[in-house]
Parts: structure tokens; C-alpha cells; sequence
């Protein structure tokens, strides 16, 4: 894995889990409060405009997920059919982690006196595929900061995860 060595935190840090997998971790430290950083990782609205499937999170432990292509993945990559995955933990404002396509997905929200730190992990079912996943992650929360500090979003997240990746 020599590879990951040179990523800075900025673009996640990769590391092995106890069940031998790897996983990104990005840890983002925003002046906005909890609630605020919550809504920009579930709300429909929010997540058409970063998150890499059409997703409806706002159900409980348990549920079943189905993650649907966005029409910029058919009409880029000539992708037709999603993927299920199931919610893991739900508890708003502060932890979200469900499982897609085999992997973990872990949001975690915790109130800092500044507004909010957020720890977002992934991990991976192809250790291969970090360098172009962190890529891809770093892309939007790019777009996530941009939202929750009203910054209008003139970019977009599938050219600059490309961008990301031909850095590595």
C-alpha cells in the first residue's frame, strides 16, 4: 500500500481495520452546528448534488437501502442499475452508518464550541480501490462545505474526484 503513503488528511487517511479490511477516514471541522452538518449528509436535495447514488437515508435501523444511479453516472459511465445496502445506525444529529454494496459507510457529528467536527469512514470491500475512493470522498465534501457555507457549487464533483485521482 505503499501508494497511500503520501495522502494528507485533507484527503483522507487510510488505514487497515481489525477484520483485516482498509478503510478512509476524513475528519472535517466545521462552523456550523450539528443539525446544520446532519441535513447536508441525508437531505435528498443536499445529496443530489455530491453523493455518488440516489439515496433515501431518513429510515430507521434496519431498513433495507437502495442506492440508484444518478443520471450523470448513465449518462458518463453508461450505468443502469443500483445497489441495496441496509442503515446500520441512524441517530440524528450525530450518527449515521449504513452498509452499501458490502461496504461501511460511518458519519459521525459531534458539537464542537467552534460548530461541529465531522468523521466520515469508509470502509472499503477492494483495498484497491482507496486511492480513486478517496478521490471521489474528498470531491464531496468539497461540495458539502461549499453547501453549508452558501457557496455557490461551480464545479462538478465527478470532473474535480477525477482531478483528485490522477494526483495520486
Amino acid at each position: 500500500m505503499g501508494y497511500i503513503q503520501g495522502m494528507d488528511s485533507r484527503r483522507g487517511t487510510v488505514f487497515g481495520t481489525e477484520d483485516g479490511r482498509v478503510a478512509i477516514r476524513f475528519v472535517r471541522l466545521l462552523p456550523h452546528p450539528p443539525e446544520k452538518v446532519w441535513r447536508a449528509i441525508t437531505d435528498p436535495g443536499q445529496l443530489s448534488a455530491w453523493f455518488p447514488a440516489v439515496v433515501e437515508l431518513d429510515v430507521p435501523a434496519g431498513a433495507a437501502l437502495l442506492f440508484g444511479v444518478t443520471d450523470e453516472q448513465r449518462r458518463r459511465y453508461g450505468m443502469s442499475e443500483g445497489s441495496s445496502g441496509r442503515m446500520l445506525r441512524n441517530e440524528p444529529p450525530s450518527v449515521l452508518e449504513y452498509e452499501w454494496a458490502g461496504e461501511i459507510l460511518t458519519w459521525e457529528i459531534t458539537g464542537t464550541t467552534d460548530g461541529s467536527r465531522l468523521v466520515f469512514t469508509n470502509v472499503l470491500s477492494d483495498p484497491t480501490a482507496a486511492g480513486p475512493a478517496a478521490a471521489g470522498w474528498e470531491a464531496g465534501l468539497e461540495v458539502v462545505e461549499a453547501q453549508l457555507g452558501g457557496r455557490p457549487i461551480t464545479w462538478n464533483p465527478l470532473d474535480r474526484a477525477e482531478e483528485l485521482a490522477s494526483r495520486t
